[in-house]
């Protein structure tokens, strides 16, 4: 059966004052019926922007698209604008990163879910607002009656959230795009929002595609993970193989640089250096000025996709030949500490 949504080789680039910003450069993803992609990486790497160039949400005028973004076979990028108005809320819907700026401040929680429902599913007022009641419901807002007359600064940030969620869920989408839904909420309604996320996904049996630059939203989450670094994807596979073993130098300084229970009180690591300017991408891999294992092929070509297996890729010179870098920090760690220290480790485990 083939994906819902196949991506293959896409491109987005800005045009501005300053030169041409090449903020999407060669991304390829598949996302199945009931599965869930988390996109992984520091802000400013694309995560957001492949999801408005999969949506067709940016400036016409001045983004160039290109690639194809395969939509149950039907390629997005050939589209027109009507066609597109008809897929985005009934096919794929999206859960924006704010919900402070993503609901209309002028009109309530209802009005903007009847109005989707009458728009996508051709219902009466009154089946839509009872459709539109039973979701409220479903997302777990309480007294939905009441705040269906609600406008949106009469409601908590979470509450903003679960009626983003409960409108994007409205048409029943094959896909829904999640951009950073818990960014601006306390940890206790987030952890809120990413179980009802959760059971929704599994209830539904909708594909995900959950755009974070927290690991700890990723792991709960998602089934593969894509981790995108200046426009690329830079290591894919299942979301346990990809956070236990990385095999990429900037998922393993993303991981490591990320903070944890049992290791406070002690000084954070950092990703020293910043990342590339988009407008001048250095030649090679965009990863090599800011990586420890740098080698001088690294500055000069990029490694393209390396397969750790049949279901895990690396854009990096280190896996090849049986050298992975998992194999590396084991060989590095035998030399330093010794066998014994090694073969007590893995007793350990």
């Amino acid at each position: 059966m083939p994906p819902i949504l196949d991506v293959k080789n896409l491109y987005t680039q800005f045009t501005t004052r300053d030169g041409i910003v090449r903020a999407v450069n060669g991304v390829s993803f598949s996302v199945d019926q009931g599965r869930v992609l988390g996109l992984l990486g520091e802000s400013g790497c694309g995560k957001s922007v492949t999801l408005r160039s999969i949506m067709r949400l940016l400036p016409a005028r001045t983004t160039k698209i290109s690639g194809e973004v395969l939509l149950n076979q039907d390629n997005v990028l050939e589209m027109g604008d009507g066609e597109m108005e008809d897929i985005r809320g009934r096919v794929i819907s999206m859960v924006f990163q704010e919900p402070a700026t993503s609901l209309d401040a002028v009109y309530t929680i209802g009005q903007q879910m009847i109005e989707a429902l009458q728009r996508h599913n051709g219902m009466s007022k009154g089946e839509a607002r009872s459709r539109s009641l039973e979701l409220l419901r479903r997302v777990q807002i309480p007294s939905p009656e009441s705040r269906l007359g609600s406008y949106p600064h009469e409601m908590s940030g979470g509450m903003k959230q679960r009626a983003l969620i409960a409108i994007a869920l409205s048409c029943s989408p094959s896909i829904l795009f999640a951009d950073e839904p818990t960014t601006s909420l306390d940890v206790t309604v987030q952890a809120q929002i990413l179980h009802l996320m959760r059971d929704l996904q599994t209830d539904l049996d909708m594909a995900v595609i959950l755009v974070s630059h927290d690991t700890g939203v990723v792991a709960e989450l998602a089934d593969d993970v894509a981790v995108m670094y200046a426009g690329k994807i830079v290591e894919y596979g299942p979301v346990a193989q990809v956070l236990l073993n990385p095999e990429h130098p900037y998922t393993e300084a993303l991981l490591r640089s990320t903070p944890r229970q049992d290791v406070r009180g002690s000084r954070l690591p950092v990703i020293q250096g910043q990342p590339p300017n988009l407008i001048r991408l250095p030649s090679g891999c965009a990863f090599a000025p800011r990586c420890e294992y740098v080698m001088d092929a690294c500055m000069q070509e990029d490694p393209g996709d390396r397969w750790v297996d049949s279901t895990h890729s690396s854009r990096c010179f280190l896996v090849q030949d049986g050298q992975t870098l998992s194999s590396l920090r084991q060989q590095t760690a035998q030399e330093i500490n010794g066998p014994e220290t090694i073969h007590q480790s893995e007793e350990q485990k």
